[in-house]
């Protein structure tokens, strides 16, 4: 009877301390919304088992305009920590899920607020903000992590605030972190290699995303088929967009999902050149789930654009 009665003790006692570790597990989960689904990429592999990540993007939204749904609320006010690209590409929906949220860890200012562009030097900062220059970005183009390269650094500082928000993870986020960085190091070697065939190819996109990429790759942006950023082009400067890349010889034409085809197909067939969709964000088009797919899918669809 003792022995029953010690055994059933035993027992208890042990599901207990389970319950106990189980629960300090879960209670020591980091939550993570991310506004894009790059950085909820990047975020899952630094932070592996210890952190539960959230994507307010799906990957087929404009960057500057992501749907604000009641659902992501809940999601803000449980979120230790809230990753942006930064350089105001959220201006449009994230200050007010903040405000919402009434959350204050990740509120402007708090350490769970982690802008993800810290580090990284802007390009094409405006002379002027004035609106009749169309949606135009103050602090400099937030399209940094269509350079894979610099999507190192986002890595870094999302690595800083996972450490700095569970430093008893520290090791694990270090070891998952140097495991992506190598992972994507051998993939740029290899993006670098392929794409020495791009180098000096002009080409023009819906949107103006792409100065990082040609920047890092040695193509030659020629320009947008939108007016302005975030104003639809009139038919004069779409006539004067494809005289100009007659003119210029422009082989390729690229339309982001995100924009309708109509006028980026008119004018690939108006001027001979090739008509290429990429993804701006993981998920953007069929089987880029991740960043890496991603960055494969562009860098390949852009070689067999200039090889036909």
């Amino acid at each position: 009877m003792k022995s029953n009665l010690f055994r059933l003790l035993s027992a208890v006692l042990f599901a207990a301390a389970l319950f106990v570790v189980t629960s300090s597990a879960n209670a020591a989960t980091v939550h993570v919304v991310a506004t894009l689904t790059d950085l909820a990429d990047l975020a899952r592999n630094v932070g592996g088992d210890h952190v539960d990540v959230f994507s307010l993007a799906t990957g087929i939204e404009d960057t500057h305009g992501v749907p604000m749904k009641p659902s992501f609320v809940p999601r803000m006010n449980r979120a230790d920590l809230v990753l942006l690209v930064g350089f105001d590409c959220e201006h449009a929906f994230l200050p007010a899920l903040l405000e919402a949220s009434k959350n204050p860890r990740i509120q402007l200012g708090k350490p769970g607020y982690v802008d993800c562009s810290q580090g990284i030097l802007p390009m094409d900062v405006p002379k002027s903000t004035d609106h009749s220059e169309g949606d135009v970005h103050p602090y400099g183009n937030p399209h940094y992590m269509l350079d894979p390269v610099l999507a190192k650094t986002t890595v870094k500082n999302i690595y800083a605030a996972f450490v700095a928000t569970a430093p008893q993870y520290e090791a694990d986020f270090t070891r998952n972190r140097d495991a992506y960085l190598a992972k994507l190091d051998a993939k740029i070697a290899e993006w670098q290699r392929l794409a020495v065939v791009l180098k000096g190819v002009k080409f023009v996109s819906y949107h103006e995303h792409w100065p990082y990429f040609a920047a890092r790759f040695g193509l030659n942006y020629v320009g947008t088929i939108e007016l302005k950023p975030g104003i639809d082009p009139t038919p004069r400067h779409i006539e004067e967009l494809i005289a100009e890349i007659k003119a210029d010889h422009v082989p390729i034409v690229v339309r982001e999902p995100q924009f309708p085809e109509k006028v980026p197909a008119l004018i690939a067939k108006d001027t001979g050149a090739t008509l290429v969709k990429l993804p701006i964000m993981p998920g953007g088009v069929p089987n880029t789930g991740t960043y890496i797919e991603m960055m494969d899918f562009i860098v390949h669809a852009m070689i067999a654009a200039v090889s036909k």
